[in-house]
């Protein structure tokens, strides 16, 4: 009897050490779930190639790594540089566009890009390859339709002005979001991004002029997306948006070096689109992301410049603000 009274005394005790050591672990799983701290991306759009690098960086547990925890989502009350200045996410996706006329307005937005997610602009005008429309010289006399953005009208007519065409002499119309399928029909211009729209219309069998905007005027290289923060957010915590950019960069260089596999994981986030059609996208920006830079997200200033410059000659802004104001490279890791 005393024996086993000393068997038991000794299985009740190691048990409950077990279970203390169970409670221990779990208290320590909890505290490591609470200091994951929660950061919130609102995109420029819906999910589409651009953004792979994020979406790779979440699957791969690259933001977990860094102490955080973050949900990517759409905008859905209002415009993306709105939504984070009111800090209503944490970052967001925009353009050097939105941020520069953001910051010149009569109320000026607290943000700023810390990154931009392509080295070059990879956008262009586009026609039907029948069409004719082989310039902005040929744009006289046709239709345009576009999404109404500030910057559109200045891009068009500078274009145009300098291949030596009358910008009064185009009719402008809202796309009605059909793509391609509205080319020779609704109108005969459009401004496409070459990794996702012409490689959209190309495997549905549409031929198309291309006009790269880099290569009718230097100035329209600007970086188109960028991400971007708050001041708030920027003098609050500077290291965790350290740690969001530097995993962030994991991510794309991910993407750059498996285009293919990085398209399946943004396929198992979207997957209403063809795959293929987002392996060819994404194999065409791979190259982009990090085009003449050996770090990710780099910006330099003389590409701000020229873009501001460029909007107050055509009075989009009244005038042109210092690069400092409109970004920094101080959170990327060189």
């Amino acid at each position: 009897m005393k024996h086993n009274w000393k068997t038991a005394a000794a299985l009740m005790t190691a048990a409950f050490m077990a279970m203390g050591m169970g409670t221990a672990a779990l208290a320590d799983e909890a505290g490591e779930a609470e200091e994951l701290k929660k950061v919130t991306v609102i995109l420029d759009y819906v999910p589409n190639t651009n953004h792979t690098g994020m979406y790779v960086a979440l699957d791969k547990g690259y933001y977990e790594a860094e102490g955080l925890d973050v949900e990517i989502i759409e905008p859905t009350d209002g415009a993306t540089a709105t939504l984070v200045a009111q800090q209503k996410g944490t970052f967001g996706i925009s353009y050097q566009e939105d941020v520069t006329i953001a910051l010149t307005s009569q109320d000026p937005l607290p943000i700023k890009a810390v990154a931009t997610l392509i080295q070059h602009n990879t956008s262009g005008f586009v026609s039907l390859a029948d069409s004719g429309i082989d310039s902005p010289a040929d744009f006289e006399d046709k239709t345009y339709a576009g999404w109404g953005g500030p910057g559109e009208s200045a891009v068009l007519e500078a274009c145009m002005t300098q291949a030596g065409a009358d910008f009064s002499k185009l009719s402008m119309v809202i796309s009605d979001g059909t793509g391609f399928e509205a080319l020779g029909k609704s109108c005969d211009i459009m401004w496409f991004f070459e990794g996702w729209d012409c490689v959209n219309a190309e495997m549905n069998g549409c031929a198309l002029n291309y006009m790269e905007l880099r290569q009718l005027d230097e100035r329209l290289d600007y970086y188109t997306p960028v991400i971007i923060t708050s001041d708030a957010v920027i003098e609050s915590d500077p290291e965790m948006v350290t740690a969001f950019l530097r995993a962030t960069a994991k991510g794309y260089q991910d993407v750059i070096e498996d285009p293919d596999g990085s398209a399946e994981i943004l396929f198992s986030h979207a997957p209403d689109y063809d795959l293929e059609m987002l392996k060819k996208s994404q194999e065409y920006l791979a190259d982009k992301f990090m085009e003449d830079t050996d770090t990710w997200g780099l910006m330099k200033d003389e590409v701000w410049d020229n873009y501001s410059g460029f909007l107050q000659e055509y009075g989009v802004i009244d005038q042109a603000l210092p690069a400092s104001d409109c970004y920094t490279n101080e959170f990327l890791t060189q």
